[in-house]
């Protein structure tokens, strides 16, 4: 296996564990209070984008990988925009 290749088994590893801790957390919780919108919905478009380029490529681990977090990724800011979406009802 190449450097390439080792680097790039463990950025997908490191990208999983970074958004799945988050996505446990907030959908165990419901709390989106510390959460930027605009941080996790740029996140999500480039996984997204990273997700087509793998698949295109044929580069499945890139696919795969950006895939989980892209799902991650809306899980959160579904949640994320409920809420916000739910306090705005509760301040009128």
């Amino acid at each position: 296996m190449e450097f390439v290749d080792i680097a790039g088994v463990l950025a997908s590893v490191f990208m999983v564990c970074g958004y799945l801790p988050q996505t446990v957390r907030t959908v165990r919780t419901r709390s989106t209070d510390d959460i930027a919108l605009g941080t996790f919905l740029c996140m999500g478009l480039g996984s997204i984008c990273f997700m087509i380029q793998g698949y295109m490529l044929g580069l499945y681990p890139l696919a795969i990988t950006n895939t989980i977090t892209t799902v991650s990724s809306a899980i959160i800011l579904g949640i994320k925009l409920h809420n916000d979406r739910s306090k705005k009802r509760a301040q009128r």
